[in-house]
């Protein structure tokens, strides 16, 4: 019998998240840190218009591209917070999650041999979804001195005549980097001098702490026609079992992706769709009482890890910290699985979102306080230990 498997498929890794998601679901005393995923509740007024959506019977399919009234409002929001303008029936579509908005973008745009510049460490679907869409993936890879941002000297070196697109994800899963106007404008230019398009993946801008505040580079002066704006209710909303996302695109573009949207799903759910209206209309408060609660977690980690001599930069977005753990000699799998092992803490090792993650480990403090607090307890023991071991 021939292998019914694709070659691309089959060389694809298992996302290095789930692995230790799915170990620790089989420990009932061990704490994760390790999933991306607000502790919220979603908002009682967003929860109430979805159940209001299914008793007055709206469980029928939307239009491929979604309500026109979630449209509407989103190309609102981004006037009013971003000073960018999309037309809402043209260039807006609904996905289900950010995630599918990234995939379709990218299989609606690369030909075979198409180069996407990806810097690492980045979201793991990145690469395996330039792969599936037939691009070449090329990454770079971002330093921790320069608080892993993207550098125009970074840029300049990875592009050549086959790149096509650039993939900024700004704030930063895993690392919680952000970039600011100031670093977002010598990237546009270059963008537009050689040509390249850029998917911006901003599914955490509404986290962003420390005075900061997030700037897309689709608002910057001739970028909009070259920027796909991916984002979604996840993050910002509580709403991750919701799965809705959203992609804002230049008409042309966008009418390519409702196409590969049409043919492969159809439209994204009704019910959530309808609950994204009261989100996105009544949510602002919402989003700056949680955004609030994460800071304050931000300050009180950051302050554990100075305590126990960890080394971790300042993480001025999402909701991750990337503390480095060079100093122990050894690989950042070994480290998460030992910790998992022998004092039954879940954390992500940096090598999940691209091999020049070694030495850092992603922990996620979308948790509570007590958790939190009971974490660091787990990790400075178990790295007083580590220490112990190698000056023994």
């Amino acid at each position: 019998m021939r292998n019914p498997l694709s070659k691309t498929i089959q060389d694809i890794k298992p996302s290095g998240i789930r692995k230790f998601f799915d170990i620790v679901s089989e420990m009932p005393e061990a704490i994760s840190l390790g999933v991306g995923e607000p502790d919220f509740d979603t908002p009682w007024h967003i929860r109430e218009e979805g159940i209001y959506s299914l008793e007055k019977g709206r469980t029928f399919y939307t239009s491929n591209s979604g309500l026109l009234e979630l449209r509407e409002e989103i190309c609102k929001w981004y006037k009013r917070k971003y000073n960018v303008d999309y037309d809402y029936r043209n260039e807006a579509l609904l996905t289900v999650g950010g995630s599918e908005g990234i995939d379709v973008a990218l299989r609606a745009m690369l030909d075979p041999g198409d180069e996407v510049i990806i810097p690492q460490p980045c979201y793991v679907s990145y690469v395996p979804c330039v792969e599936l869409a037939g691009g070449v993936p090329v990454t770079i890879e971002l330093k921790n001195e320069n608080e892993f941002r993207l550098t125009p000297e970074e840029l300049l070196s990875a592009i050549t005549d086959k790149t096509k697109i650039l993939i900024l994800a700004f704030p930063s899963n895993p690392t919680g980097a952000i970039m600011t106007k100031e670093d977002l404008a010598p990237i546009a230019d270059i963008c537009k001098e050689k040509d390249i398009f850029v998917i911006s993946d901003e599914i955490y801008s509404e986290l962003t702490y420390g005075g900061e505040t997030h700037c897309t580079i689709g608002a910057f002066p001739d970028m909009k026609e070259r920027t796909i704006i991916i984002n979604g209710f996840s993050k910002a909303y509580a709403m991750t079992g919701w799965r809705l996302g959203y992609a804002l695109a230049p008409k042309v573009i966008a009418e390519q992706m409702t196409k590969v949207h049409q043919f492969a799903i159809m439209c994204a759910p009704t019910t959530s769709q309808y609950a994204a209206i009261s989100a996105i209309k009544e949510g602002d408060k919402d989003i700056e009482m949680m955004k609030e609660s994460y800071d304050k977690r931000r300050h009180f980690l950051l302050k554990q890890f100075e305590e126990m001599g960890l080394p971790c930069f300042e993480p001025k977005g999402a909701f991750y910290m990337f503390p480095c753990i060079k100093e122990f000699g050894i690989t950042s799998d070994e480290f998460a699985t030992r910790l998992l092992q022998e004092e039954e803490l879940a954390v992500v090792p940096g090598t999940a979102f691209g091999d020049c993650g070694e030495g850092f480990l992603r922990i996620s403090y979308a948790y509570s306080i007590d958790e939190l607090r009971e974490a660091m307890g787990r990790i400075k023991r178990f790295i007083t230990k580590l220490r112990e071991e190698k000056n023994a």
